[in-house]
Formats: C-alpha cells, structure tokens, sequence
C-alpha cells in the first residue's frame, strides 16, 4: 500500500519532486581558473571573471562538460550534442554579476532513470527529467558581526549539476532511497563527492498533495536541504501542512519555503518564481556547446562499473545473496576491498569477514574503510590460513583480533602465539581418551542412547586442545571411539 496521509476529508497523496545540486569535482570553475578547493580562507579563490569585473569574459571548463556527460550516462540518460547556456536575471548580495550563468530550455542531458530500492524489497523507477550546468553563487555569512553580513565569493563561479527528478516520488522514503541511490551513482563516477555537510550536494524539494486521482495541486518548494534525513523530515511536515491548509478550505501558495530542523517546521521565504521572472536569455558571451558523438561515445566507454552492474557481478561471481551485495556496494571503497579479498576465494566466506568482524572492528575503532587497521590483503591471507587448515574458525577470530590491535599479519601472529591448528591425529586421539576417561559417566549415556551429548564431548576436547584441533578430525574420531 502506499503511503498516504490521513487527514479529516479521508486520504492525501503526496507528490515529491527532487532538484539535486552537485557540485562538480574539477580543479577550476565553470568559467574561470579560480581553485574550487574546499575550505580556503574567504574571497583567497576569486577571479575577475568570478567577481565579475568590467570586460571579463567567460571560457568553458571543458572537463566540466565532460563531468556532466558522465553523470548523464550514469543515469541511463539522453545526452544532448547541442546545449546552450542563458542568462538567470536575479540579485543577490552574493551574484556580482547580477545573473547567474545557467542552461534552461537546452540542456546538455535530457530524459533518464534510476532505480531505488526499498526497504521492503520493492525495486521502483524515477524519472529524470533533465541535467544542466549552472555556475554557484558565493556566500552569505551572518554571525560574524552584529550588523552585517560577510560575502565570501570562494564558491562563486563553482560549477553545479542541477538534476531535476520527475515527480514520481511518492513517500519520504523513496525521496530518501533516491538521493542516497543519486550519491552513490556520483561518486562512482567521480563527478560529485557527494558530500551533503560540506553543502557539494544539496536537495530543493518540491512537496504537493492531493486526493487519489486528481491532477497535481500547487508545489511549494523547500530550499536547500542538506541532508537526506532533514529531506524526509521536511517532506512529512510540509506535507502535512498543505493537508491541513486545503481541509480548512485554504489555497496552497506556490512559494519557496525553508526547513527549519530544530522546530520541524517549514516557513516561508519568497513568492515562488516562474520562469519568466528571470528573463532568461542566452548568453551573448558562449556560443552554444556543440559536442561530437565521438567524444561521448570515448567517455562512456572509460566509465567504471557503477553501483547496479557490480551488484549483479557480485551475485554471480562471487555467489552473495542480493542484500549482502547491496551492503557491499553502497560504498566504492568497499566494494574495492571486499574484491580484494574474495578474489580467488571463498565469496561468501569473505562477506561474511568484511560484513561481520572488520565492520565491527571499524564501528570499535571509529575508522573507516579506507584507514581500516586491517588491509584486504592481510585478511585474505587470513582466510588462506583457514582454507589450508593451518587455523581454524575460532582461532581466525583471536587473529583477527590481534591484527586489529597490532597490525600485524596473520601469519606472523599464528607463529609467534603458536596457534597453528592441531591435525595429528595422534594428539587429538590422545585428547580424546583424555576426555572419555574424566567423562566415563556420559560416556555410558551417550551409549545408552543420549547422543546429544555429542556435542558436549566435542566441546570438551577442543578445550582440551585449547581451541587447536581441527574441528572435522575432531568430530570424525570422537564419533569412531564414542561409537566403538
């Protein structure tokens, strides 16, 4: 059943619409050499094209384009040889040129699609309706001073994707499911980082309701959101807003609200524009961008594996159950080390390792994959050491352990703390008639019928053994004596 929002006139259907704001990795901006470097001091990576000085002209960053062409094979999109930039008339404190550089009626990728999945299994579609190139404005800061506010243009001039979703989005779920599936496709590809905090990826969220059936209503549109959490959070309350309002016998306003977390609340914060009102018109500074079939044809050909096509590699390769595939590829770096490890191996043997104990062993040690204390080659050489029966299941995890303390490989530590698996049959006979002798009580019930006791025993001589023995050699000569 979908989600739906009971109000006093019966159910509400929500209509959610993402625009997602990426910024591109590059070395320079869109139309200048200015550093897009994060975190330098304010107004240090400013140009005069930036700070649009008299007579500074604009010159396309080609690796740019060729970002945007990636991300829009990346998500099985049109691309368009043919694009155009125009002019978005506006004023802001931070816009020094008084427009913002930006495609409009034509840009570089047109009509794709996505597929998210659900917590409950369930595989959905969203649309894109389109890609284009835009440059960022710079940065208003406000608790610097009591009275005025600081301009920091470091970011004008930063080139941005603006993907525009379809509204196909039905349940802050989906919206969720759908910007983490938009992150991950982008830094694959390694046009965007993704990283919400640092505000490279943010989400303008357009929210409407409406009874089942009916045409879409009025949109309100929620301004830069910057979290996938306060994403979904501002989609329920708005929602919930517009219910209300349209049961009173109020009209909706079509107007750009913010997100306000601590309250749970959204407000106003402008009359919503339309298109219109900023005058768009193309840009008497840029021919418009022609690229060669060619050249997009030689990009996509150099795409890495994107997150879907590993998935389903993973699975047949390597022989995981869908979700663990899924675990495994959220995060490239991951999935890179979870490889490492499986190659030539048992995969569900590996996913069962870097899912269970080194994950944990990150979450203990507060590291991530790429610092992880372990390296996937040292737990491969882990799980060699378990195939050729050097140590076992229960001594693998002392291993693990000492190798997240000290670094050390495997097989260095099952030397120096001599915890090479015992597969004399000798000294496991030995152990056994050890065990049967100060046991001889459940000797005779495990005679007498009581063969659960089996596993007692088994648990005996492993003690016996201090862990060492091969668990099979053990299991096959305790049930040959046991049995005799």
């Amino acid at each position: 059943m979908s989600y739906v929002i009971e109000g006093k006139t019966g159910s509400w259907e929500i209509v959610v619409g993402l625009e997602v704001h990426a910024q591109v990795v590059s070395n320079s901006k869109l139309f200048s050499g200015a550093s897009t470097t994060f975190g330098a001091g304010p107004n240090s990576q400013v140009s005069l094209v930036d700070a649009a000085f008299p007579g500074m002209l604009p010159v396309i960053n080609k690796e740019c384009v060729a970002q945007a062409v990636r991300t829009g094979l990346g998500l099985n999109a049109r691309i368009n040889l043919e694009s155009r930039f125009d002019r978005k008339n506006y004023f802001y404190a931070d816009l020094p040129q008084g427009y913002q550089i930006s495609q409009f009626a034509h840009p570089i990728v047109g009509e794709g699609t996505i597929e998210i999945e659900l917590s409950s299994g369930e595989i959905r579609k969203i649309g894109i309706t389109r890609l284009h190139m835009e440059q960022d404005a710079g940065k208003l800061i406000h608790d610097q001073d009591p009275t005025k506010s600081m301009i920091d243009l470091n970011r004008a001039g930063v080139a941005l994707m603006e993907i525009v979703s379809e509204p196909d989005i039905r349940e802050p779920e989906e919206a969720g499911a759908y910007l983490r599936k938009m992150r991950q496709i982008l830094r694959y590809l390694g046009t965007c980082d993704g990283n919400m905090e640092e505000g490279s990826m943010r989400a303008d969220v357009n929210v409407s309701v409406r009874k089942a059936g009916e045409p879409f209503r009025t949109r309100c549109e929620i301004k830069n959101v910057n979290s996938i959490r306060f994403v979904m959070q501002a989609i329920e309350v708005e929602a919930a807003r517009q219910v209300e309002i349209w049961e009173s016998g109020g009209e909706v306003d079509q107007e750009t609200r913010l997100f306000d977390a601590a309250r749970g609340e959204t407000r106003t914060m402008r009359s919503k524009e339309d298109a219109h009102d900023y005058r768009y018109f193309p840009d008497p500074d840029l021919l418009p961008l022609v690229i060669e079939q060619a050249w997009v044809d030689q990009l996509k050909a150099a795409l890495p594996e994107l997150p879907d096509a590993k998935r389903a590699r993973f699975q047949s390769e390597y022989g995981i159950p869908f979700y663990d595939a899924g675990v495994l590829v959220a995060e490239q770096a991951v999935a890179d080390f979870y490889e490492t490890v499986a190659k030539g191996r048992d995969g569900k043997l590996a996913v069962s390792w870097v899912t269970g104990d080194l994950f944990a062993a990150l979450n203990r040690t507060s590291k991530t994959i790429e610092t992880s204390p372990v390296s996937a080659e040292a737990l491969g050489q882990m799980l060699d050491l378990i195939a050729d029966g050097t140590i076992n299941g229960k001594i693998a995890k002392e291993v693990f352990e000492d190798m997240v303390e000290t670094g050390e490989g495997p097989d260095a530590i099952v030397e120096k703390k001599g915890l090479r698996q015992v597969t004399d049959t000798g000294v496991i006979d030995t152990a056994i008639e050890s065990v049967m002798t100060k046991h001889a009580d459940k000797v005779a019930q495990y005679r007498s019928g009581k063969d659960k006791l089996f596993g007692f025993f088994v648990g005996q001589v492993m003690k016996e053994t201090k862990g060492k023995a091969n668990p099979a050699l053990v299991n096959d000569a305790l049930k040959s004596k046991l049995d005799a």
